[in-house]
């Protein structure tokens, strides 16, 4: 094995940036109606002066983040997300503003499974997850067969065995 790795080039399912889009927009829209919610109630009840502001700064920090969490975020993760594996290592590498690269030997892995939500059902997509002894890491959505496949590689290179309940 060469004494240097190469970057990963493997890329997420195109459809990440649309499930990071939906999952976000649910999200910001839960968060707009309680801060609808405590605006009524400050004018029902005329709560004191500056509860109003503060639901006005929270209401523009919302706006904000909502703004970067469906317009920008999942477009850059997007673009920065690769993985590799080789016999050796799983290798991960992602971030927008911090990036992270991890380097995970196939020694050290204890279990490994694909997940699948309903919005990830919807676009026939799964995530992987591996497990060690003192963390956990995800690959976010990957196409079905794509998942499976992954999920047996890095089984038989971590020589995992199927276990019966």
């Amino acid at each position: 094995m060469p004494n240097t790795l190469q970057d990963p080039q493997n890329r997420l399912s195109r459809h990440a940036v649309k499930i990071w889009i939906i999952h976000e927009a649910v999200g910001s829209l839960i968060a707009f109606l309680v801060l609808g919610t405590l605006f009524y109630l400050d004018a029902r009840f005329s709560w004191v002066f500056w509860v109003g502001w503060i639901l006005f700064g929270a209401a523009v920090l919302a706006a904000v983040l909502t703004l970067w969490s469906l317009l920008l975020q999942p477009f850059i993760l997007y673009s920065r997300w690769r993985y590799a594996v080789s016999e050796q290592f799983l290798q991960l590498k992602y971030g927008a503003f911090t990036e992270t690269d991890e380097l995970i030997p196939m020694a050290k892995i204890q279990s490994v499974a694909t997940k699948q939500g309903p919005l990830q059902r919807r676009y026939g997509v799964c995530s992987v997850t591996v497990k060690t002894m003192g963390s956990s890491h995800t690959i976010p959505v990957l196409e079905q067969d794509v998942a499976k496949a992954l999920r047996n590689q890095i089984a038989r290179y971590a020589k995992l065995k199927e276990v019966d309940e």
